[in-house]
């Protein structure tokens, strides 16, 4: 198929747009079923033609009446709270850091020895946020953090208890699978990398040590909030003690 494969639906659907253009399915992530809107195949049909069989898109949104409960480190029991997500395989929010994927990639460049082997870029590993200033795996003792306004007062507005922003509890590590060694932009999977340079020095968490971890996933606390380029982050607590557990 030489044409470009595109069609265009809004990023933020009204209730009445879905109504018209979805219809609702149950849609199975891993062991969880959960309703979805299905979009029509008169939006959507051109990817038939393109995979070679019958594929159909579903959405939900990210205020839903029958979201997914969270299970894993993620569960109340271990979390110590009810919590819930929409699509995402595990948790709701994937944080990265710019200095881990700078740290990997030199890595790569040794392991192929080749000092113009193209960086691979952090898309490969879809964080939701990207943090500056870091050391390369600091985020591995992460335990909550605090999103806001880089002109917050912060220290004032705790003592007034209204220092607000978005916080996040860290449940885990990230296990990784072979998707990262697929170029997001080609489509073209590199038979080694970064999954061999990963497995040889990133199976550092106890509970899954057949896979390599790369950035912390974490769950919102109370109604979320909204994250913007340029947010100051704040590491408010740190810990020994992650672990990652199966539940899927």
């Amino acid at each position: 198929m030489d044409e470009k494969l595109q069609f265009e639906i809004p990023a933020h659907p009204s209730s009445q747009w879905l109504k018209e253009n979805t219809e609702i399915v149950d849609a199975t992530v891993w062991s969880t079923t959960t309703p979805a809107h299905c979009y029509s195949t008169k939006l959507t049909g051109p990817f038939n033609e393109f995979f070679g069989k019958e594929v159909r898109l579903v959405y939900k949104p990210p205020f839903d009446d029958k979201p997914r409960p969270l299970v894993s480190n993620g569960a109340r029991k271990v979390l110590g709270r009810d919590a819930k997500t929409c699509f995402p395989d595990l948790m709701p929010v994937l944080v990265g850091t710019e200095e881990s994927i700078k740290e990997l990639n030199g890595r790569l460049k040794a392991a192929e020895n080749d000092a113009d082997f193209d960086d691979i870029s952090v898309t490969r590993f879809r964080p939701n946020i990207l943090v500056r200033g870091t050391k390369a795996w600091d985020e591995d003792r992460w335990k909550t953090l605090r999103i806001g306004s880089a002109t917050e007062s912060s220290s004032l507005s705790k003592i007034l208890g209204m220092d607000g922003g978005l916080k996040l509890d860290v449940t885990q590590r990230c296990a990784r699978c072979h998707v990262p060694n697929v170029d997001p932009e080609t489509g073209e999977e590199h038979k080694r990398q970064p999954w061999d340079t990963l497995m040889k020095y990133r199976r550092v968490d106890e509970g899954i040590t057949y896979k390599p971890c790369f950035g912390m996933v974490c769950v919102p606390r109370g109604a979320g909030g909204t994250v913007e380029v340029g947010m100051k982050l704040e590491i408010t607590e740190v810990t020994e003690g992650h672990r990652y557990i199966a539940g899927f």
